[in-house]
């Protein structure tokens, strides 16, 4: 029996080597199935949804998630080099990351634990979900049908509590130190290219600055800073003979972030801003040497930010390249909330929080899969021809350009039409119908999410 990747799916063929055949042939229809289902993606309700389609006993597509060997980190592996090479063949890769709290019912679920729900939560109030977090990294990608960047994911890993580390007796991990993992996966893997990483206070630590400033200048951070740093002009060279003790960590102490912007003159920008649209902005920039207690020094420049529209708080950025200008350092930082529209459209359109699995190996295949599939269904947008990408999606009064619902509503008819009815042996009697009735019934069939 032939393949889907040899029929519809030709993306589908990246990863053909990272499991034996008949493993690859269940993972994929499960896939497809994924992409197919408007409901909860539970392993027995994507069979449902492919019906003859799945050959094989049932239990054979449970144990691909609970029991077969395959790698996910290989999945992943393969997807970021073709997403990297087809995206961004040279220059800087722009990245992005962040956690997210999935909720997850049962009482005997790996992994799950109480997260602060940031959704919900506030400065005064806290919030709290029983799930998984799951710590994200993701490309950003400007496709040309798309007002704004898509932040597609590419790696995945399972934040696991303190009392669960404990337990185990692991060390424990913040999500600032798994996302270092994932950063140093990337650096291994394309050893000559350099990235640029986004992310919010949570990854804006000095022990990710000074991560950052370890690669080599392959790596670069942007993240929010505080108003109190302390910042030092590097400590005076030593010329002549050494004096007696400890070297000098740290040279004289400059004013902190705060203070400078109390009395500097400010700069006038026009820099693009959150979803796509532009901002008038008040600037105060400068630079110093980041000090910390036992992690010594690390250059930063940092971004004073105030909206003259009022509609946003003052913000406090930094990053660990002095080449960006203010404007750029605004603009990288400002290109993270995609990765949050992500996470909006996973839960929206891909089931996010539907699946079931409890033990272990379920747990850390399932979701994570979810969040690749966002990449790949954007990556077969695109190589969708014209009239399969002119499909009529959710409309709204100004909408001038491509969501995601869109484009998984076209992968979906495109499916429906060019596998499903054809390897069902409905091809020709579905292109005999009236065309009214042809679209009425993909609409039923791919509603637009």
């Amino acid at each position: 029996m032939s393949t889907i990747a040899a029929q519809a799916l030709p993306i589908f063929a990246l990863f053909v080597s990272a499991c034996n055949p008949p493993t690859f042939l269940r993972l994929q229809l499960l896939g497809v199935a994924a992409l197919l289902t408007t409901g909860r993606r539970t392993v027995s309700n994507l069979l449902r949804t492919l019906g003859p389609l799945a050959p094989g006993a049932p239990s054979s597509y449970h144990r691909v998630l609970s029991q077969a060997r395959w790698s996910g980190l290989r999945l992943a592996a393969l997807l970021t080099r073709f997403l990297v090479r087809h995206c961004y063949p040279r220059g800087i890769v722009p990245l992005v990351g962040d956690d997210t709290v999935s909720a997850h019912p049962g009482q005997k679920v790996y992994g799950k634990a109480r997260h602060r729900d940031p959704v919900r939560s506030s400065h005064r109030y806290t919030a709290w979900r029983w799930g998984h977090k799951w710590v994200v990294l993701a490309v950003l990608v400007r496709f040309p049908f798309a007002r704004r960047p898509w932040a597609l994911p590419v790696l995945v890993t399972l934040y696991r509590s303190p009392k669960d580390n404990r337990k185990r007796r692991r060390p424990h991990k913040t999500p600032a130190q798994l996302m270092q993992v994932l950063l140093r996966l990337l650096l291994r893997w394309f050893p000559e290219r350099s990235f640029h990483f986004a992310g919010d206070a949570g990854y804006g630590s000095h022990d990710m600055a000074d991560f950052a400033r370890r690669s080599g200048g392959r790596l670069h951070l942007v993240s929010k800073f505080h108003p109190r740093a302390n910042l030092y002009q590097p400590p005076p060279t030593v010329v002549g003979k050494k004096p007696n003790g400890r070297p000098r960590q740290k040279g004289t102490k400059l004013p902190s972030p705060r203070n400078v912007v109390a009395t500097a003159p400010r700069r006038r920008h026009n820099v693009a801003w959150y979803g796509g649209g532009r901002r008038d902005v008040e600037v105060v920039s400068g630079t110093g040497h980041w000090y910390k207690g036992g992690a010594g020094l690390v250059e930063v420049r940092w971004v004073y930010v105030h909206d003259q529209t009022g509609t946003h708080r003052d913000e406090y950025f930094y990053t660990t390249d002095l080449t960006l200008t203010p404007p750029e350092i605004i603009e990288h930082y400002a290109r993270r909330w995609n990765i949050e529209t992500t996470f909006a459209e996973m839960r929206s359109y891909l089931g996010l929080e539907t699946t079931r699995g409890r033990c272990a190996k379920t747990v850390l295949r399932a979701e994570p899969c979810l969040f690749g599939l966002f990449s790949v269904v954007a990556l077969l947008y695109e190589q969708l021809p014209d009239q399969d990408q002119d499909q009529e999606g959710v409309q709204w009064q100004g909408k001038v350009t491509v969501t995601f619902s869109d484009a998984l509503t076209a992968v979906r008819r495109w499916l429906w039409t060019r596998w499903v009815f054809v390897r069902g042996g409905h091809e020709d009697p579905f292109a005999k119908l009236p065309e009214p009735l042809r679209r009425t019934l993909l609409y039923v069939l791919a509603p637009a999410a």
